[in-house]
């Protein structure tokens, strides 16, 4: 019989006795009236970019998607299974979010993947590479630039795959209308792991500026 992570046991406990304790009645409530957040966070599976660690997040206050490389796929009703469009829309038809917000980070595998389509597959379906595709164009246009370094490659595709995911966005017809109402905002931001620095995105520009 395999044991239950000894780590994650340790972790309920401790934040049984301190975290839940604080917050027991705030739980209490979001378990009689459901979950009220206002902004969707679309984030990558990083275990070191976590977005309710990083914004310093209380219970029910944000809601959120993580995916590699955190991609938004285009609008594509078309029978698949499509995760990160269901989360998209609940949060958005029934929750009513009133902002989204897609956080890259620094040192993205799934990016790192995307310019190095040459690398063997982990598995026989490929789902990493076949994922990564959606950026394709992008991460062709940067590989090749040969004035970049390795590094500057890298960040530059993890910012360009953040406006790539709000584009679109806006290819969602329920994201469009109610963004072009000035009811829903998107914006975009980018998390630096070694420095633990947030940049966000100018929505006009495009371009990333430092928090602080």
């Amino acid at each position: 019989m395999t044991h239950f992570p000894e780590a994650l046991l340790d972790g309920y406990l401790a934040f049984k006795e301190h975290k839940y304790v604080n917050e027991a009645a705030r739980y209490r409530q979001l378990a009689e009236e459901g979950q009220t957040p206002d902004t969707l966070v679309i984030a990558c599976c990083d275990s070191r970019a976590a977005p309710e660690i990083i914004f310093n997040a209380i219970p029910g206050q944000i809601f959120v998607v993580r995916n590699v490389a955190n991609l938004v796929p285009p609008y594509k009703p078309d029978g698949e299974f499509h995760s990160t469009s269901a989360a998209l829309e609940f949060a958005v038809q029934a929750l009513r979010v009133k902002d989204i917000v897609v956080l890259g980070h620094g040192r993205c595998g799934g990016i790192k993947a995307a310019l190095d389509p040459a690398d063997e597959p982990l598995s026989p379906g490929d789902f990493i590479g076949r994922w990564m595709e959606l950026l394709r164009p992008a991460a062709e246009a940067v590989s090749t630039n040969q004035w970049m370094t390795d590094i500057e490659r890298q960040t530059a595709l993890e910012r360009i795959s953040i406006r790539h995911s709000i584009s679109n966005l806006l290819t969602f017809p329920c994201i469009e209308i109610l963004h072009g109402r000035g009811k829903l905002h998107l914006h975009g931001a980018w998390f630096d792991i070694s420095q633990g620095e947030l940049w966000t995105m100018d929505a006009k520009t495009g371009d990333f500026s430092c928090v602080v």
